[in-house]
């Protein structure tokens, strides 16, 4: 019967947390140490991140009857690596509540949503292009020293991409992990169930700016819009102010506790939501629940995920972080030439965010997000001059 569950619920929701983990898992962790997390407070990341897309997931998936994925924002985490080192880590945890908020705001007035979607797809994508090229280069940087494992792990990536592009970043993921045991010998592992760590948050108006403002215009166009016209795309039409705010103030509970962002899923909610889940749309909702399962085991599980990774060398950190976004940053490039009329615009806000500087306490992406919309209210007024 179709009200059953099936292997294909089980199988596709899994798949979505494993594409999800392996794509950016590593990156999350390496923002958590950045931001001067302890060895305790990076497992307590990772159980916040895997309970709150966990109980999200089966929360709204099953109330709606709908498939609601949730996810971290690997565009925000790519983000906060090249900018969370520059505030302390309470106030990075201020930010992050300040982003819950703003999240929160916006879900409730659909034409400030509206508005948000307005800024040009070129510059949005430009700005998510200079947060991604610096990490994809160094893909590269370590060739001189290490040129037979880069070769390798590219060699796997370009096979990969052709003849099983599904489960090229597990593979990826399984190879860093026999690498890791390779260079650094036997990585000792234990069971043992993560504990919370609570960290009182600082609120300073340097990292509202600096960091929540941009992490939450990231998180919002980069994943909460191209999520809704994923659902869309595949005729479901949850109540997303319910949604987007039950997100929000889930990011602003578990934010002291790391839960740096939470938002609608993109890539991996069609893994949800196609016909590989159930060829029946109505129950498509229970692979979105079994991936909120795996969420929720992830998170118990953060201690052994640290610790697989944390003990990865940097240049298997450079190479799998890199490799995993390097399709992301090629589809943010595309967009940002695309339009003619944002294109000088999108060029420099892309050339000012890779550059990477801080000015005023304020990162390149919010100084290149601003030059850019600058320069295109510009070049519009004097398109509209001449006519």
């Amino acid at each position: 019967m179709k009200s059953k569950w099936q292997i294909s619920h089980i199988s596709s929701g899994l798949t979505a947390v494993t594409v999800g983990y392996s794509s950016a898992v590593v990156i999350v962790i390496d923002v958590a140490r950045k931001a001067g997390a302890s060895p305790d407070m990076v497992i307590s990341w990772l159980l916040a991140l895997g309970l709150g897309m966990g109980i999200s997931c089966i929360f709204y998936s099953w109330l709606m009857k709908m498939p609601v994925v949730t996810a971290w924002s690997t565009p925000g985490a790519a983000f906060l690596l090249g900018s969370v080192e520059q505030y302390s880590l309470p106030e990075s945890i201020g930010a992050f509540i300040i982003c819950a908020l703003l999240s929160l705001v916006t879900a409730q007035s659909r034409s400030l949503l509206n508005q948000i979607s307005r800024i040009p797809a070129s510059i949005s994508s430009a700005l998510l292009a200079g947060i991604l090229l610096p990490i994809c280069i160094s893909i590269f940087t370590d060739v001189e020293q290490h040129p037979y494992i880069v070769a390798s792990f590219l060699a796997i990536y370009l096979v990969g991409s052709r003849f099983f592009p599904r489960y090229l970043m597990l593979c990826l993921l399984a190879v860093s992990i026999v690498t890791s045991s390779w260079l650094n010998g036997e990585i000792p592992l234990t069971l043992a169930l993560p504990t919370p760590v609570w960290v009182s948050p600082e609120f300073s108006v340097t990292a509202a700016i600096g960091l929540a403002v941009p992490l939450y215009i990231i998180t919002t166009l980069s994943q909460n819009l191209p999520g809704i016209a994923i659902q869309h795309a595949h005729g479901y039409h949850p109540d997303h102010k319910k949604v987007l705010s039950g997100i929000a103030i889930l990011q602003g509970v578990l934010a002291p506790f790391g839960g740096f962002t939470f938002n609608l899923a993109a890539i991996t909610a069609a893994l949800c939501m196609g016909e590989e889940a159930d060829k029946d749309k109505s129950q498509r909702y229970k692979a979105a629940i079994a991936a909120g399962i795996g969420y929720l085991f992830m998170g118990l599980l953060a201690s052994v995920v640290v610790v697989l990774f944390v003990s990865m060398p940097s240049i298997v950190v450079h190479l799998l972080a890199g490799l995993a976004l390097l399709a992301t940053l090629q589809a943010a490039l595309v967009k940002t030439v695309e339009s003619d009329k944002y294109r000088h615009a999108a060029l420099v806000t892309f050339l000012c965010t890779a550059s990477g500087f801080s000015l005023l306490s304020i990162t390149s992406a919010v100084w290149g997000l601003l030059l850019g919309l600058l320069l295109m209210l510009v070049e519009s007024n004097k398109q509209k001059s001449r006519t």
